[in-house]
């Protein structure tokens, strides 16, 4: 098949060529967006599920439909690192030059650039300055607390927006990278401005343990967001996404080859993505057939090993490596955690470090109380493949000081 004409998209948060089974959502999303710019009150939205399942995609749907309506959005990534502060200063900063060039609420415009300043020299950050003037303002976001000055901040910056009839959408991929005081700093920011009734619509994206963590944070967070679950999709959605951008280019699958790709991926929306390019590369003409599946896939998971798993894989130290080879041990998941320690053959005490150093790096995830799961699909499989030997870990004991 001609590789310049493959319709199939693999890669992070890359926009498939056919986005099926979330008209829900993305329905659900575009009518709160418009009630926000309506200023009717609204929850902003946590997209939550594993890696693959399409939570970037759809939040940069999200913030094509709001750039569409005539919001002025920030988007961001939030980091591993805590520089929550300093990714935000130049989104706000632009849509302030923004709300300036429309020639509206000028007093509102030039207060907001004030306290950006303040919190950018709170957080010793570059301000970069501004074409006009600008004077501090004294006792506004100027204290370097994050969970105090973020909210006046943004409250100041979407009050601007509102006196120039226009609206402000945030758009944060990751979540869970969030440092407790940052997510903090979000959430009461979030609850600020919906409490003034003011135009703002917030969508974040990242693994599930995002609702547990936000409630954490500040207790009303599960009254302020909505918590869709982004999970595979449905059968019927899958194999559209498989077909329909093939017949656009005019070639077809066989009935056989599309269930073995359904098989093998799950419905996972990445996977999805990457058996099909492999498979339309691969094929000698159309239809595509089950033999070609069939033929390609060793290269498939081959190709994903080296990538996708691999590249999550080699972050981890050899502790925390063979760790989730015992949980693989144990079959897909969840699993309870005294029972991974079991196969590590340790007590769960001695390990306890071990797992939260794996949910902070968010490979794993606790949905209940002594419970952990891989946030990566197929994760179990690829650490068989891995490590296929499972090797009981004996902890360094520390020596006793000979007596004097």
């Amino acid at each position: 098949m001609d590789r310049i004409n493959n319709p199939y998209a693999p890669g992070a948060g890359l926009q498939p060529p056919t986005l099926t089974g979330r008209d829900q959502l993305l329905e659900d999303a575009a009518i709160d967006m418009q009630r926000a710019l309506k200023r009717r009150p609204t929850q902003g939205m946590m997209l939550l599920g594993l890696r693959g399942v399409g939570k970037t995609v759809l939040l940069n749907r999200l913030h094509e439909k709001a750039m569409e309506l005539g919001f002025q959005t920030v988007k961001i990534e939030a980091p591993e690192s805590g520089r929550l502060a300093q990714l935000l200063l130049p989104g706000l900063r632009q849509i302030i030059y923004h709300l300036d060039l429309r020639q509206k609420a000028k007093r509102l415009v030039r207060e907001a650039a004030s306290v950006l300043r303040n919190f950018a020299s709170a957080f010793e950050l570059n301000f970069g300055g501004f074409e006009f003037g600008i004077s501090p303002s004294p006792g506004r976001a100027d204290t370097g607390n994050l969970e105090q000055d973020l909210p006046m901040l943004l409250v100041a910056v979407v009050q601007a927006a509102k006196e120039s009839d226009t609206a402000i959408a945030f758009f944060l991929d990751e979540v869970q990278y969030l440092s407790r005081d940052e997510l903090a700093a979000i959430v009461v920011s979030c609850h600020e401005i919906a409490q003034q009734g003011l135009p703002f619509y917030f969508v974040g994206a990242g693994l599930p343990q995002i609702a547990r963590l936000a409630g954490n944070a500040k207790s009303y967070a599960e009254r302020l967001f909505t918590y869709p679950e982004i999970g595979p999709l449905p059968a019927g959605a899958a194999k559209n996404a498989l077909i329909q951008p093939a017949a656009v280019e005019g070639v077809a699958f066989t009935k056989g080859a599309v269930e073995e790709i359904i098989s093998q991926t799950k419905c996972y929306p990445y996977f999805l993505q990457e058996w099909g390019s492999q498979v339309w590369n691969a094929a000698p003409e159309t239809p595509i057939t089950l033999d070609d599946v069939v033929n390609t896939t060793p290269g498939v998971i081959e190709h994903l090993d080296a990538n996708f798993f691999r590249v999550r894989f080699d972050r981890l130290t050899p502790l925390e490596q063979k760790y989730l080879r015992a949980m693989a041990e144990l079959g897909s998941g969840p699993y309870k955690t005294g029972d991974i320690a079991a196969a590590l053959g340790v007590e769960a005490s001695s390990v306890a470090v071990v797992r939260q150093n794996l949910i902070d790096k968010g490979m794993v995830w606790s949905q209940r109380h002594g419970e952990t799961a891989f946030t990566v699909p197929m994760f179990d499989q690829f650490m068989l493949r891995q490590m296929p030997e499972l090797i009981p870990h004996v902890p360094n004991r520390r020596r006793c000081k000979p007596e004097s």
